[in-house]
């Protein structure tokens, strides 16, 4: 029982290291911000600059998250002060409770979560402003491990899969990842 229960446990977390929507992986960061579609001349250049800006403050908020779910996770500290500098709700909230229910099993984690992410639209004219990421994370040295024992829970082997988010520019200015999904089921 107390292993299917830390499996969830473990799916979640995973879910929650990872993020929200968008295609495949692979793209380099420049390559991945879309142009705009329609302006011509020194708005084009504007809105393609601007455009440019947002994908890596998003890019950044992303980055920060992921290593601060890592700190949050490895410490088992739901209430990291650094998760909610590059979190915001629903995916807090969710990231919280993943590191919770670990903590609360006697787990936690250890090693290593590649990221290679890349900006897969910018939506500047929405309310609030947002910014879809996909990424293509590696959690193959990214284990999950039994705090007593350092040993390894059943059934938390980690492989390469999709993941997506989704950045928002809030009133402040910050840019925060706000949802996010780690698609197992599709192998990068």
């Amino acid at each position: 029982m107390r292993g299917r229960q830390l499996s969830r446990a473990t799916t979640c977390l995973l879910t929650v290291a990872a993020l929200a929507s968008a295609p495949a992986c692979g793209a380099g960061r420049e390559a991945a911000v879309r142009p705009p579609a329609s302006p011509t001349g020194d708005a084009s250049a504007e809105r393609d600059a601007d455009e440019q800006a947002a994908g890596k403050a998003a890019l950044d908020a992303y980055s920060g998250y992921l290593a601060a779910s890592r700190t949050a996770s490895r410490r088992g500290d739901p209430h990291a002060p650094e998760l909610s500098r590059f979190l915001a709700d629903p995916l807090l909230t969710r990231v919280r409770m993943a590191i919770r229910e670990t903590k609360e099993h006697g787990a936690m984690r250890t090693g290593t979560l590649k990221s290679d992410p890349t900006v897969t639209a910018v939506s500047l004219d929405s309310v609030p402003a947002t910014v879809e990421i996909q990424d293509c994370l590696d959690a193959t040295g990214y284990r999950l491990v039994y705090v007593k024992n350092q040993r390894a829970v059943p059934g938390s082997d980690g492989k390469k899969y999709l993941a997506t988010a989704t950045a928002t520019r809030y009133p402040d200015g910050r840019w925060r990842i706000n949802a996010g999904a780690a698609h197992q089921d599709q192998p990068c």
